[in-house]
Order: structure tokens, then sequence, then C-alpha cells
């Protein structure tokens, strides 16, 4: 396989991973990108590439930036924009886990405390809705709590933990 197609392979792998992570495609092509270009790489550039809008560039750009995936560097006597991913694969997937925790479980674990401390009342139907938001609550915490803590570790605390699991 050449580079060049080793590199397609890659981005569009990438590419439906993203989905899984709440990203959309162009997001993750551009990060893709940007994590297997050797040097920063301008707007300009990851359109002609990706085959993408201006717009869409600069709106998933923004939106890595703001995941802690991508940064922003400036070069002397340039006027564009550079930009760079994060390599460190530890760090990548703690930043992920971070922005993962604030949009899906942080909400879920507020609205399953206010649900399960509501005063429903007495029947069996109020009781068995009680009992099922309050389980969800104890397990969403205990997750919550997981990914806070892995996504304030070190890569050894990750290994460690991930080591136990299969002794």
């Amino acid at each position: 396989m050449e580079l060049e197609a080793a590199q397609e392979k890659f981005i569009q792998t990438w590419s439906q991973m993203g989905a899984s992570w709440g990203i959309n495609k162009t997001m993750a092509q551009i990060h893709a990108l940007l994590l297997i270009a050797p040097e920063e790489l301008s707007a300009e550039d990851m359109m002609e590439q990706l085959q993408v809008s201006r717009g869409n560039v600069n709106m998933n750009v923004r939106a890595l930036l703001d995941w802690g995936l991508v940064y922003k560097k400036h070069k002397p006597g340039q006027r564009m924009e550079f930009f760079y991913a994060e390599k460190d694969i530890a760090k990548l997937a703690r930043a992920i886990a971070r922005e993962r925790r604030k949009r899906e479980i942080e909400p879920v674990v507020t609205l399953m405390a206010e649900l399960s401390n509501a005063d429903l009342g007495t029947s069996d139907a109020a009781q068995s809705f009680t009992k099922v938001t309050a389980d969800i609550h104890r397990f969403s915490n205990k997750v919550d709590r997981l990914v806070d803590q892995f996504s304030r570790s070190d890569e050894n605390w990750f290994y460690n933990k991930l080591l136990r699991l299969f002794k």
C-alpha cells in the first residue's frame, strides 16, 4: 500500500469512528488529517486535501479547538493561522473523555438526581419509576467518577486499571 492510500484509508476510518464520539464526519476528517500531518496545516491546506469548503473547515476547526484536540500556531511573517493536533494518544483519549463527560454523562447525572429525588407519590408505578431512576442515578454517578478520574489521570493509571480487569 502506498502512503497516500494508507493516509486516505486512515482519514476515512477515523471519520467513521468520529460518529461514535458524537462529532460529524468533516470534523473527524480534519482531526485525522491533522493527526497524520507532519507539520501544521492552514485552513487552505485542509480545504484542498479534504475537498471541503472554507466555512466547513473553519467551523469544525473551532469545534476541535473547543474539544482540546487541536491547537493554533502563528508562524512569524505569516498572516494565516496554522493548526496541529494533539498526537499523544493518552492525552487525546483524556480530552475526548472530558468532552464526552461534559456533553453526555453530566446531563444524565443531573436529570437522574432530579428524577430519583422527586416526590411522585406511593403508587406502584411511582415507586417503580423512582427505583429505576435511582438505579440509573447511582450507576451514572459511578461512570461519571470513573471518567472524571480517567480524564485527570496519567497514562499509567489507566493501564493499571485496565490490567486489573484482566487478572
